[in-house]
Order: C-alpha cells, then structure tokens, then sequence
C-alpha cells in the first residue's frame, strides 16, 4: 500500500514515535513526581495520535475505539488519579535513585542503540512508521530500566505503565491495525486496575513507613 495517505500517516507515525522516546529519556533524568506524570500523561497523547493515525490510513474503526480509552484513560483519568495521590502523601520528588542520573542518560543511552539493534532484523515487518518497533523495544526497555532504578512507588508504576505504552506501540509497528480489539480493551482495563490497586498499595505504604521507597518493604517479617 503505497498511496499519499500511507506515506503521511507513516511519517506522522514516525515523529511522534521519536517524541515518544525523547519523552522517555526525560522521564529518565527528572525528580518531580509530578512533572513525571505530566510526562507520561503526554507520552500516552502521542500514543493515542498514532492510533489516531493508523485508524485514519487505513480506515480501522476500531484503532479509534483504542485511541479514545488512551485519551480517556491514561491522558486524564490515570495522571488525574497519581496526582491526587501524591497530593494527598505530600512527596513531591524522587530522592536517591539507585543510579544517579548522568549515569541513567548514559545506560538510557545504551538501551535505546540496544533496541534499535534488536528491531533491526525485523525492520522489514514494520506496516507503518520507520523505526517505530525500535522505539517500542526501547520504551521496554528503558521502562524496565526505570523500575529498577527508582525507589518511590509511583514511579515504579509510571514506569509500568510506559513499558504498556511500548507494547501497543509494537503492535502497531508490526500490523496494519494492531492487535485484536478484544485484546487491546483487555489489556487497557487490566493496566487501569492494576493502576488503581497500585496506587491504593502506595498510600498503605506511605501510612505504615511514612515514605514510599519501596525497599521499606524489606523490613516486614513473617
């Protein structure tokens, strides 16, 4: 399919998927909780706008459906939920992560030339969007890289939700219409729940230890 409307659609999807990444290693390098969930909640804009898109060149009804739980979703409902949540804890900023953070550029760094070279091999699958597979790998990787690395609990769950971000983004890079609908809308509802019983699980540890660094955990005994 090669036509005008395939080829602005594939370039559209290729910018906004670059921004995607830049917003990532942003993620990466900033402290404030809330500037974080900002940067998610934009992150999933440029989601939902690529499905926006695919569902535009190929005229799939559906990928609309998936882009408007997107925007509902996690643009305004799921930032809305975490921000209220760190207004009632009163923590305002990442303290101490594990790696500090030219050390997180440089492995942000090294995970996003990983990625590339892990799409690179599948590069001709790709339906839509030029190095779109190799941002997805990318958002999974350095997302697994930020649960790991960040000790607050929210960001652990923004991290999360990023790395979900990645996988709708492979499925859109690998298929002309993404996955099954059905499968889509399970794994929205599934993320949001797993959101919600996340975010009641950080306000018990915020009342128990008076603090969300999740290594706090350590101290329970049986």
């Amino acid at each position: 399919m090669n036509t005008p409307s395939s080829t602005t659609g594939a370039q559209l999807i290729t910018l906004l998927a670059s921004i995607m990444l830049v917003l990532q290693l942003l993620l990466a390098i900033q402290r404030m909780l809330v500037m974080n969930i900002r940067l998610f909640a934009l992150q999933s804009f440029l989601l939902a706008a690529i499905a926006a898109v695919v569902g535009w060149t190929y005229n799939a009804w559906h990928i609309y459906v998936v882009a408007v739980l997107t925007l509902i979703g996690k643009v305004i409902f799921l930032p809305w939920l975490l921000q209220r949540l760190v207004r009632r804890i009163k923590i305002e900023q990442e303290i101490l992560p594990f790696v500090n953070m030219p050390a997180s550029m440089l492995i942000c760094g090294a995970l996003t030339v990983l990625g590339y070279v892990v799409a690179r091999p599948f590069t001709s699958l790709e339906r839509l969007g030029s190095n779109t597979l190799a941002v997805a790998i990318t958002l999974l990787l350095t997302g697994f890289f930020l649960m790991i690395n960040r000790r607050k609990a929210i960001t652990q769950v923004l991290a999360l939700l990023t790395m979900e971000n990645g996988v709708m983004l492979a499925a859109i890079a690998l298929t002309s219409y993404g996955m099954p609908l059905v499968v889509e809308i399970g794994i929205f509802f599934d993320v949001v729940v797993a959101v919600m019983v996340l975010g009641i699980l950080v306000f018990r540890i915020r009342e128990t230890f008076a603090s969300m660094d999740v290594s706090k955990l350590n101290e329970l005994k049986w």
